[in-house]
């Protein structure tokens, strides 16, 4: 029996492997092929849907017919997440990932260093090599949930066009909101089941502690449960209020000041959920209303060079030429916008030690002068341009006249929301 560190491999035996991670863990896998991209939503085994063409999940037990798996499939990655949505792998047992061969003797076993703020993890991945198929050793967290792991493995998000899950309407509110942002211009929102379901926990949390807070008593940001929920976004907002007792004074409220409304009226946003929870001691209502855009890659596109168009007007009006979108840099911003909701920090040092010029250079980039501003929290591209520039030492990498070109990235689902990397070359 082997026990692997994280990189670690070895041989596996022919027939039916089973996977077991013991513990208050929900266990999935997906199967792709060389290019590690899934061939369609059938390729993704968990609990609402336990079975595919050599692969079979019951229970914590995941069992792996290499030789039955669909045409094509090269890899098997088995993902973990807490049985309880948005609970932090950090306050769970470490998990332990034991794979036994055909006769149920253990071929292996791997205890990946224990999580912090993930909320799920590629525990390991079941690969062929030639002829034969081996178990490597993986320990890799997302802190932005399953709709992370389904970016980076081409499983079906929701796109700006997608039909939304339904959502039962609390007491009118969709007529009520729609009928408001119509008056202001902004276009319908439909109703999302889970942000729905994001609001509901995060209420009722709030009314749990007789609190208003955009975190829970464990540190959960309200972003990171909708991530959590399965909803990917491009951008979202949110309303956390007390006091009111419908539906209709819920909305009341939210018009009563200019940053409250601003939120309800936002074009941007395409998608809403929303609960109400009754504290049981004083009977007050605590609401939470969230409302975001749905992530797409077009969308992400579209939000990005939203961006560089309104950086290249603020140097324009300083008498500088245009910044050039150079897809190195935009690669090298993506990723650490991404990496900072993943590790959960916020800064332009990785938690390895990594800087933006080294960051740079390792997606390519050949580039003498590097230079980066990140933000997080800002809900749009002009918010966050604006804030760029009404910083000096930001304001200054925008109008540096020795930088020629830009990546720009964005990831949403850490604790501040979004997260924005600008990154320079020259």
């Amino acid at each position: 029996m082997s026990e692997l560190v994280p990189g670690g491999n070895v041989p596996l035996p022919g027939g039916t492997l089973t996977i077991r991670v013991p513990g208050p863990f929900d266990v999935s896998a997906l199967i792709t092929d060389d290019s590690g991209k899934v061939r369609g939503d059938g390729d993704f085994v968990f609990y609402n849907q336990p079975t595919a063409p050599g692969a079979r999940l019951v229970a914590e037990h995941l069992t792996i017919d290499p030789s039955a798996l669909r045409a094509g499939a090269s890899r098997v990655t088995v993902v973990i997440s807490p049985a309880d949505p948005g609970t932090p792998l950090g306050r769970l047992p470490t998990p332990t990932l034991h794979l036994a061969g055909p006769g149920g003797r253990t071929v292996a076993r791997f205890t990946p260093p224990r999580p912090q703020r993930e909320t799920v993890l590629l525990l390991a991945e079941i690969y062929r090599r030639g002829t034969t198929w081996k178990l490597r050793a993986l320990g890799q967290g997302y802190a932005d949930g399953l709709a992370g792991i389904a970016r980076d493995f081409g499983v079906d998000v929701a796109a700006d066009d997608a039909t939304p899950v339904a959502a039962p309407d609390p007491d009118g509110f969709l007529d009520l909101v729609n009928s408001v942002r119509t008056a202001a211009g902004s276009p319908p929102v439909s109703l999302d089941a889970r942000l729905a379901a994001a609001a509901r926990a995060h209420a009722s949390d709030m009314a749990a502690r007789r609190l208003l807070s955009s975190e829970s008593a464990n540190g959960i940001s309200v972003y990171q449960r909708v991530t959590s929920a399965g909803y990917a976004y491009l951008t979202v907002g949110e309303h956390l209020v007390s006091g009111p007792r419908t539906p209709a004074e819920f909305v009341e409220y939210c018009l009563s000041t200019e940053q409250s409304r601003l939120t309800l009226y936002e074009p941007a946003y395409r998608q809403a959920g929303l609960a109400y929870v009754a504290d049981h001691r004083s009977g007050d209502m605590y609401w939470t209303a969230l409302w975001a855009r749905p992530f797409s890659a077009d969308g992400l596109a579209r939000t990005a060079n939203e961006v560089v168009a309104l950086t290249n007007a603020e140097r324009a009006a300083g008498g500088l030429p245009p910044l050039a979108v150079d897809p190195l840099l935009t690669a090298a911003a993506q990723a650490h916008s991404a990496d900072m909701v993943t590790r959960a920090f916020y800064s332009h040092t990785s938690p390895d030690g990594s800087r933006p010029w080294d960051r740079a250079a390792a997606a390519g980039s050949t580039r003498r002068t590097i230079g980066e501003n990140i933000a997080c929290g800002q809900r749009s591209p002009t918010e966050v341009v604006r804030g760029w520039m009404n910083s000096p030492g930001h304001r200054a990498n925008i109008l540096k006249p020795a930088f020629t070109h830009i990546g720009i990235g964005l990831a949403g689902g850490g604790k501040a929301g979004t997260y924005w990397t600008q990154l320079f070359g020259g």
